[in-house]
């Protein structure tokens, strides 16, 4: 298929182009500052999201959430995403989002984690749709920079409503929309219906970026394929991969991308790993890197006894050597 051109959301100044129409999707503990740098200096995404954000924090003035939001240039374009359940606090937070000087604003109505549907917020608001709608209407009132919704197919598949969603928020003034196919009650289970995303796209004339089960490049040739959408959006395959955006850039052209080396792989993961040491204290860094390590080691040889190693190790600097100790071992094995 043909490349993809960009897209272009909003109007006027505050417009902003995504080119290539690829999307680093927000996710909770994932999509920091580090891992956002990783991806695009890379290269081949368009647009990466923060990990979703309490509006109520954000209004609240909470240090940690305002030090979660920090950014640099060399990401943009940049999304941040909002969670919350009352219109006039999200508008209030989307107003500090557009201060901080972010591209585009993003309303999470798709998590489905129990502590964020129990706050009636994420995809809870799929079953409420007047506030849902007084949502969007809120917050596009209160800023002009872009904004975009992300949702689900519905909370279950007897209540899958993602087109009069999709629908209302058109209605509204979002620029574009984004769809994980997958119900709420799904979570991650199961296989993303990719259909659902074609009928969202013929029944919408804003963009619609489409999400779930992206972990190769054909997958996202296959979904734009199959769906007609404007663009994907990819999350947990860039954990593994976070070569991925590059890879479905190369493919879209037509072009090979070639596959990441052992040493490319030790640099990104020692590099990813150091930054991490230098922002986060001990137990929270080597909560993280245990995190990652899971991620990244997936398909390397060995990679299971370098996992099943870190679970013992009781601080970063311990951490990082048994790391390049591993690297160390695996290129003299390829030698």
């Amino acid at each position: 298929m043909p490349p993809l051109g960009p897209i272009v959301l909003g109007r006027g100044e505050r417009a902003v182009t995504i080119d290539p129409p690829l999307f680093l999707a927000p996710m909770a503990g994932v999509t920091d500052r580090d891992f956002r740098l990783i991806v695009r200096r890379i290269g081949g995404v368009g647009l990466v999201s923060m990990e979703f954000i309490s509006s109520r924090a954000i209004v609240d003035g909470n240090q940690h959430t305002r030090d979660l939001m920090v950014f640099s240039e060399e990401e943009r374009p940049l999304a941040i995403q909002i969670y919350g359940s009352d219109a006039d606090t999200m508008a209030e937070a989307a107003g500090v989002v557009e201060e901080l000087g972010a591209d585009i604003c993003d309303i999470n109505m798709g998590c489905p984690a129990n502590k964020v549907l129990k706050g009636c917020a994420g995809a809870a608001l799929m079953g409420d749709l007047d506030l849902a709608g007084r949502i969007v209407s809120e917050v596009r009132r209160r800023i002009r920079i872009p904004l975009t919704v992300k949702f689900r197919l519905g909370l279950d598949h007897e209540r899958a409503n993602y087109l009069e969603l999709g629908r209302l928020c058109e209605d509204l003034g979002a620029d574009a929309v984004a769809m994980h196919a997958r119900t709420a009650r799904q979570m991650f289970r199961g296989e993303a219906d990719w259909s659902h995303l074609a009928r969202l796209k013929g029944a919408l004339s804003i963009p619609v970026i489409g999400n779930g089960d992206i972990v190769a490049p054909d997958d996202a040739e296959r979904l734009l394929r199959q769906t007609g959408c404007d663009g994907v959006m990819i999350g947990r395959g860039a954990t593994r991969n976070p070569w991925i955006f590059h890879q479905v850039t190369s493919r879209l052209l037509g072009e090979k991308a070639p596959e990441p080396t052992l040493i490319d792989r030790r640099d990104l993961i020692l590099g990813h790993f150091h930054m991490v040491a230098e922002r986060e204290a001990n137990r929270f860094a080597l909560h993280k890197l245990r995190k990652f390590t899971g991620w990244y080691t997936h398909g390397l040889p060995n990679g299971k006894r370098l996992r099943q190693q870190i679970q013992r190790l009781d601080t970063v600097e311990k951490f990082l050597v048994a790391v390049e100790e591993f690297f160390h071992q695996q290129l003299e094995m390829a030698a």
